[in-house]
């Protein structure tokens, strides 16, 4: 595998602690792609990992760019029910048309959305076999424990002033242990004191289907947005439905 790009730029100082070590990360396999890049197994320092290289995005490099940045967000963030970033650079390997590259925890291939509606095949994977198979009603004790790991992530991105924005069964992995854990920042944002600035609007994407009604309407962004989503998804959890039906969201 090539080296970086020498001409891409670096990480801003205060993400200097998380710069990636190129020389220790080797690629394995795919693990998916979505709108704004794709998902690698990796081993990096001897520990498994994930990394996520978000592609340049000619028709919108304006969002492609925020994705990025957003992403980072939690760079310096410890919690259980939280993904972890481990590094991140703006760089890329020269093969590679991408805007950056985030090291993060690797959680496995398990999302809330598969548990909810059964698919992948994700529980033969399993060796205790702790999840089901096919669309089956969760436990009662499964709902709750999963609701108390998504509140307690959520709790915490708030109380260091960071929304999710994108809160939704896809973006909640599903460890070996069976905890829940937050996912996929792309779409968050950082919400500044109150004192020193005005009131912050959403400028970036998201799923309509779980998006709070003001940020559809465009007005300021609070922590009740992800309490908003993580109401649609308590609902999934509970109905193991869809949340709306139809061609278009």
């Amino acid at each position: 595998e090539e080296g970086p790009s020498p001409r891409a730029c670096r990480l801003p100082p205060r993400l200097a602690w998380c710069s990636i070590d190129w020389d220790r990360l080797r690629l394995l396999h795919p693990l998916g792609a979505g709108g704004f890049g794709s998902v690698y197994k990796a081993i990096y320092c001897g520990a498994t990992v994930a990394i996520k290289q978000v592609k340049k995005c000619n028709k919108n490099r304006l969002a492609s760019r925020q994705s990025f940045w957003a992403e980072l967000n939690v760079a310096h963030l410890h919690h259980n029910n939280v993904v972890r970033v481990i590094a991140a650079s703006t760089r890329a390997p020269s093969t590679q048309d991408t805007l950056g590259t985030i090291i993060m925890e690797y959680v496995g291939d398990s999302t809330l959305h598969h548990v909810i509606y059964g698919t992948d095949c994700i529980a033969a994977e399993r060796k205790d076999d702790e999840l089901p198979h096919g669309p089956v009603f969760l436990t009662i004790a499964q709902a709750v424990s999963y609701s108390r790991d998504i509140v307690a992530g959520l709790v915490f991105l708030h109380s260091q002033l960071i929304v999710h924005l994108d809160l939704k069964p896809a973006n909640i992995f599903i460890t070996e242990q069976n905890v829940c854990k937050i996912g996929d920042f792309g779409c968050s944002q950082k919400l500044e004191d109150a004192v020193s600035s005005g009131p912050q609007f959403c400028q970036q994407g998201g799923t309509y289907t779980h998006r709070a009604p003001e940020l559809l309407k465009g007005e300021r962004i609070t922590p009740k947005a992800d309490i908003y989503s993580f109401a649609i998804t308590l609902w999934q959890i509970v109905t193991q439905k869809e949340p709306y039906l139809g061609d278009r969201q």
